[in-house]
């Protein structure tokens, strides 16, 4: 399965939320029973610091669907910018694969509470 592209556009100090489906090779959404997700924003491909990390819930694993989110507090703590991230998923023997990857634009807040 190649990775899929996306571009983000995250308004910094709100709640960010989003949903991804995955189909296999026939078109059928990707069993994701047994697997779990992770996901990272980084300044760059290379930085050794990350940004921030999505939290990431496979809610209905047969469907293929994974949330991912970020709360005001998370947003609000990341510089206004461009960043890189991706989505990783990883079953029960440790085979990993990359599903999504992209831009993230952090736009930056103006009020404040």
């Amino acid at each position: 399965m190649a990775a899929g592209y996306q571009e983000l556009f995250i308004e910094q100090g709100a709640d960010f939320s989003t949903s991804i489906t995955l189909d296999d090779a026939d078109n059928e959404a990707f069993d994701l029973t047994g697997y779990e997700a992770k996901s990272q924003i980084k300044k760059s491909y290379y930085s050794s610091s990350i940004a921030a990390q999505f939290t990431i819930t496979i809610p209905t694993p047969a469907q293929g669907i994974i949330n991912m989110s970020l709360t005001s507090a998370n947003t609000a703590n990341i510089s206004a910018g461009r960043y890189v991230y991706d989505v990783i998923i990883k079953n029960a023997a440790n085979n990993t694969t990359r599903v999504l990857e992209g831009i993230v634009n952090i736009v930056p807040q103006v009020t404040k509470f």
